[in-house]
C-alpha cells in the first residue's frame, strides 16, 4: 500500500466511530475501496499467474474496486477461452454500465457456453433501453432451455420493451417453470401502455 493511500485511511478511521451512521458507513466504503486500490498490482499479478479460481477471485476483486484501470483486464477475461473467467468477466462487466462496455455484453450474447449468454442478457437490464438492445433480446425469448428465454424475458420487461408482450405472454406456457416464472414477473414489469 502507498503513503497516500495510507494517509487517508488513517484520516478516515475516526469516522468509523461517528455518530451517524451513514458517515460510519461512508467512511467504511471509502476505506474499502482505498484498500482495494492499493491492492491492484496484486490483483492483476494473480489475474495472469494464479489458478483459475485465483483468476475469477480475482476478476470479482477488481469488480469491487472499479475505475479506468480495470476495464481493460475485464474486458480482456471476458474474451478468454475458459468458461468460468468468461462468465465472472461478463458478470463484474455487466455492473459498470458504462457505454464502453455494451460491445463486449453484445459480443458475449453470441458465446457458445449459454451460461455466459444468460449472464450477458442479465447485464443489459442495467442500460438505458434502445431499440438495438431489444432487437438482440428478443431471439431469445424463442429459445427454449428455460434459462436464455426466462432471463430474456425480464430484461426485456426491464427494458421497457412493449413489443415482446405477446411473446413473452406465450412463456407462460413453457414446460420450464423457470420460464413461466420469469415471464410472470415480466409481464409485471412491463409498460400498461
Amino acid at each position: 500500500m502507498n503513503d497516500l493511500a495510507r494517509q487517508r485511511i488513517t484520516a478516515l478511521q475516526p469516522l468509523l466511530k461517528d455518530s451517524d451512521p451513514d458517515v460510519r458507513e461512508a467512511a467504511a466504503r471509502a476505506i474499502e475501496r482505498l484498500e482495494g486500490s492499493s491492492a491492484l498490482g496484486e490483483i492483476l499479478q494473480m489475474l495472469k499467474k494464479g489458478d483459475t479460481g485465483a483468476k475469477i477471485r480475482a476478476i470479482y476483486a477488481l469488480g469491487e474496486i472499479g475505475g479506468d484501470k480495470v476495464f481493460a483486464p475485464l474486458v480482456y477475461c471476458a474474451g478468454r477461452p475458459e468458461d468460468g473467467i468468461r462468465a465472472a468477466a461478463v458478470e463484474v462487466l455487466g455492473k459498470i454500465t458504462t457505454p464502453a462496455v455494451l460491445p463486449v455484453l453484445l459480443e458475449r450474447l453470441d458465446d457458445a457456453n449459454s451460461a455466459i449468454q444468460v449472464r450477458a442478457i442479465a447485464a443489459l437490464a442495467n442500460f438505458p433501453p434502445s431499440p438495438e438492445l431489444w432487437e438482440r433480446l428478443r431471439p431469445f425469448l424463442e429459445k427454449q432451455d428455460g434459462s436464455l428465454e426466462a432471463e430474456a424475458a425480464v430484461t426485456l420487461a426491464h427494458l421497457g420493451d412493449s413489443e415482446s408482450v405477446e411473446k413473452i405472454t406465450a412463456l407462460l406456457a413453457s414446460p420450464h417453470a423457470s420460464t413461466r416464472q420469469a415471464a410472470a414477473t415480466a409481464l409485471s414489469l412491463l409498460p400498461l401502455q
